[in-house]
């Protein structure tokens, strides 16, 4: 039974007619024969769809054999595909051509409709039959108006108020999800099925592929013994994180999973040994990407697409938005109390994607832009009001998926021994680190051969340096694996250049990626990407600065995990390897927040029991004076220089001398010589 919908007769209704509209649609002559073409597309897509709705409703999805499945699955997913993309009217570019102006806005209905898929799957016949009633009255305004540009005005219109209508139940949806236990998700699916057949996977709606089958098959062939220590790795270090905070974790009860599909065998192991931690887990019913996903069918269907709010986006409906989220907070807000953060597997070895940027596509105005940075302040002020920063923790760990390459069991083997490293060697080793670093005023990194990174990041000054220290010395609990020490630096005297000559941020390509900063904020930024600097200025300040004109330095690392670096070259995976892994692999800027965001007042210590006093800017503590919108981005990207760019790392004393830790790549500070072996 769904927690949010019972069948009704009004709903069956709703879907009777609806889907009767739908299917008259192909046989009506009232359009020019380009938008028809356009709807009759969109009703066959639906009609495809449909069969699993029916056999949902009736009980039957689980009846179907593997064949039928994946016959299901191809029907569906078939179109979506890059190979057909672009003579799609999911493609912007194509639809515009085909339908002059009114296509972008046309492009963006179709996109949206892919949510009746996992609708169907689910069996939530409401959610469904608002989305096909969306389709029909377009549909009908478009038969209504004679000229394109009225078509295109008030199908917009149509848009704007379905998204305003459907706000407050989807928010309600999906806040409760992510915090009640009670909510039965995919948790069901992953505990009671029969994980040794893939049918399990094509009963949630998500696109199924190589890799998804290929990681489930591999999982199958270890011993329950190593499935349960994966699993063990997760756990532990979320608990972990809860005890080097010094945060309580036997007031939370629930734990939220971001789970890949295809891992199931280990997050079963570690749903039970989360239950035997005395915490419940949630697995949110499809309304993120990233709670049960699969890997992303066309990378470029997806950022032709990731601005299609702009059609329907203004103050009113951010607003709206905005209230229905308190409203269910404030409903949720016992279970909030007690929600205790996210436990998050990640893939990677996906082939790394470059986008082709389209002008056909939607676009943020600056008055939208504007309006983004301010949703998101408010909207992580509110989080932080029911679920308090200072009480909540996480983790996260990476593995490869099978199209990392006719390597992967081997990486696979490799990922599971760095993601196992010993703590304690690491722990003593940054120790050493940490100590020169303290001794120090700033410290100043430089870049080597066609890196030309040349920066003085300026640390905190210590008032104690017997019982304080800058630096958190990061072992294996929320971040797995080990390998960083790193700290928030004084924004004021972090002067310079950051340059890699490639990376790989939020799954896209940076070629020449090149930021300045000005007193610990970005001044300048550009890279080499696309033909134009109006372009690629474009492409970071709508990915790395995430539409703010300028981000603070929030953070500074060395990273010290050679093993994984060395685990990068051999395998030839560098460009492939998660920023949880790549991190530390070399050192880091991170832009944006702190790596303490909304948990400063908390006292940390490091294992030599000194005080971590490194957790504020110049812009975090504004939030005292009641600034929240200045304190905090909401957002922490970072960029990470790989070691053979790397030229050295030297910590400045106030009186000018100096201590190297790094120089031209390798570790030369005593009690570090260890790190060298792997490179």
């Amino acid at each position: 039974m769904n927690y949010f919908y019972k069948e009704t007769e009004d709903i069956v209704e709703r879907y009777e007619l609806v889907t009767e509209r739908i299917d008259s649609i192909c046989n009506d002559k009232d359009l020019p024969e380009a938008l028809q073409k356009f709807f009759n597309t969109l009703v066959t897509f639906e009609q495809d769809v449909r069969p699993i709705m029916q056999k949902a409703i009736a009980g039957e999805l689980d009846s179907r054999s593997l064949a039928q499945c994946q016959q299901d699955a191809s029907r569906i997913f078939d179109r979506f595909s890059p190979e057909v993309y672009e003579t799609s009217y999911l493609n912007p570019a194509y639809a515009v051509k085909e339908l002059g102006e009114i296509g972008g806005c046309l492009s963006v209905l179709y996109y949206s409709l892919k949510k009746i898929i996992v609708y169907a799957f689910s069996g939530r016949l409401d959610l469904y039959a608002a989305r096909c009633e969306l389709l029909v009255q377009v549909y009908g305004i478009c038969c209504m108006e004679d000229e394109d540009k009225y078509r295109m005005e008030s199908a917009i219109e149509a848009m704007y108020s379905f998204d305003y209508d459907n706000a407050a139940s989807g928010l309600y949806e999906s806040i409760t999800a992510m915090v009640s236990p009670e909510v039965d998700t995919y948790t069901s699916i992953i505990m009671n099925a029969d994980l040794s057949d893939d049918r399990y996977m094509y009963s949630t709606g998500h696109y199924i592929g190589p890799n998804e089958l290929g990681i489930a098959a591999h999982l199958r062939t270890l011993p329950q013994s190593d499935i349960d220590a994966m699993a063990r790795t997760l756990v532990e270090g979320y608990i972990k994180g809860f005890e080097v905070t010094g945060k309580d974790i036997s007031i939370k009860e629930t734990v939220q999973l971001h789970v890949p599909m295809g891992f199931e065998l280990m997050t079963r192991s570690a749903i039970r040994q989360f239950n035997e931690a005395g915490l419940s887990c949630v697995l949110r019913f499809g309304h993120a990407d990233r709670d049960y996903y699969s890997t992303t069918q066309n990378k470029q269907c997806d950022y032709d697409h990731k601005d299609d709010q702009a059609y329907t986006w203004d103050k009113a409906m951010a607003d709206h938005q905005l209230e229905c989220i308190r409203n269910a907070f404030e409903k949720n807000k016992e279970k909030a109390a007690v929600y205790g953060g996210p436990a998050v597997i990640e893939t990677f070895g996906e082939v790394p994607f470059e986008p082709v940027n389209k002008p056909e596509n939607a676009k943020y105005t600056d008055k939208q832009n504007k309006l983004n940075v301010y949703f998101r302040s408010q909207q992580g002020q509110m989080i932080n009001e029911y679920i308090h920063g200072q009480e909540r923790s996480f983790t996260i760990i990476a593995y490869p998926i099978p199209e990392i390459g006719d390597k992967f069991k081997a990486i696979f083997d490799e990922t599971v021994a760095v993601n196992t490293l010993d703590y304690e060697l690491y722990k003593n080793i940054q120790q050493y680190i940490i100590d020169a670093l303290d001794e120090g005023d700033r410290v100043h990194i430089t870049g080597r051969g066609d890196n030309h990174t040349d920066i003085i990041v300026k640390l905190h000054e210590l008032s104690d340096k017997s019982k304080q220290t800058n630096f958190e010395n990061c072992v294996a609990d929320v971040n797995i694996p080990v390998g960083e020490v790193f700290t928030s630096p004084k924004l004021e005297g972090t002067n310079g250049v950051l340059h890699v000559t490639q990376v790989y941020l939020n799954e896209l390509c940076y070629r020449n990626l090149e930021i300045v900063f000005k007193d610990g904020k970005i001044s300048d930024y550009n890279c080499t990407n696309f033909n134009t600097e109006e372009e690629n200025k474009k492409f970071i300040k709508d990915n790395v600065l995430f539409k703010h004109d300028t981000l603070p330095l929030g953070e500074f690392a060395i990273g010290t995990n050679t093993t994984a670096y060395k685990m990068g070259q051999e395998y030839g995976i560098a460009n492939k390897l998660p920023i949880l892994i790549a991190e530390k692999t070399g050192p880091h800027f991170a832009v944006g927040d702190t790596c303490y965001s909304h948990a400063e007042e908390v006292v940390m210590y490091n294992p030599d029991g000194k005080e971590i006093i490194a957790k504020d800017n110049s812009c975090s503590i504004l939030r005292k004076e009641g600034k929240f919108e200045e304190a905090y981005f909401n957002c922490h990207t970072d960029i990470t220089i790989p070691y053979y760019e790397l030229g050295d790392i030297t910590v400045i004393r106030a009186d000018g001398s100096t201590i190297s830790i790094i120089e031209q790549g390798r570790f030369v500070l005593e009690g570090t010589e260890e790190l060298n072996k792997p490179l």
